[in-house]
């Protein structure tokens, strides 16, 4: 199961995984603004006539974030004391929409797949989970708090079902990719020096590997993945 399917990084794992696995479920969060997205670079001519490959979409089940107007206060307080509050109001309802955001698409998605998987896993006796973090989940850098947070939740998610998941024969890593080579990151970063950046494919691999029996290896490992060297 690929979450994520039609990004840069889940269209390669999903290329990379039809090779090796008897079926890849593809996992993707739509919303209806954007119309329905793709899993895989070939999802139209692959996966549509490809059995062994289901496709899910995803909706968000909740309106968003609610905006609720500061009333002004009653009595004597002065205009600029309120215009204050609200700005400082407003602005920490914006900060925490960010964690919200950032919360809900890394590590709500982590737990709830995971949640979703282990039971039968469990079950079978074994397992791989591969989660996507990043390096400021283990040291944030300035103005990263809420990203930061989130995908330093993934980690300790992760280490959690490693350790309580091996008498299982289940093993759970986080990746911790550094600067992916996307077309997004390339126009956002046109001045950037490229050939360390680390390809969707070759990230794909490495997850490929921790799904084999042989990548039962490792477990609980929060793995870099920062590019050629």
């Amino acid at each position: 199961m690929v979450t994520g399917a039609s990004g840069n990084l889940g269209s390669a794992v999903v290329d990379t995984l039809q090779d090796v696995c008897a079926g890849v479920v593809c996992v993707n969060f739509s919303d209806p603004r954007h119309g329905t997205a793709r899993a895989g670079r070939q999802w139209k001519s692959r996966f549509a006539e490809d059995r062994r490959h289901r496709h899910l979409q995803t909706r968000s089940l909740s309106g968003g974030c609610r905006q609720v107007p500061l009333r002004p206060s009653a009595g004597s307080m002065a205009s600029s004391i309120r215009s204050a509050v609200s700005a400082w109001a407003l602005s920490m309802m914006t900060v925490w929409a960010l964690w919200e955001k950032f919360m809900s698409m890394n590590a709500k998605t982590a737990y709830c797949i995971s949640a979703a998987v282990l039971k039968p896993m469990q079950e079978a006796g074994y397992g791989r989970i591969v989660h996507i973090s990043a390096a400021p989940g283990q040291k944030a850098g300035a103005r990263q708090a809420a990203y930061a947070a989130s995908k330093s939740a993934v980690l300790r998610l992760t280490e959690a079902i490693a350790a309580e998941n091996r008498k299982h024969g289940i093993s759970a890593n986080c990746i911790l990719p550094g600067t992916i080579d996307t077309p997004q990151n390339r126009e956002a970063m046109p001045d950037a020096k490229t050939d360390t950046w680390v390809k969707p494919e070759s990230i794909a691999r490495l997850i490929a590997f921790l799904m084999t029996p042989e990548g039962g290896v490792t477990t609980g490992g929060a793995i870099p993945a920062t590019g050629k060297v």
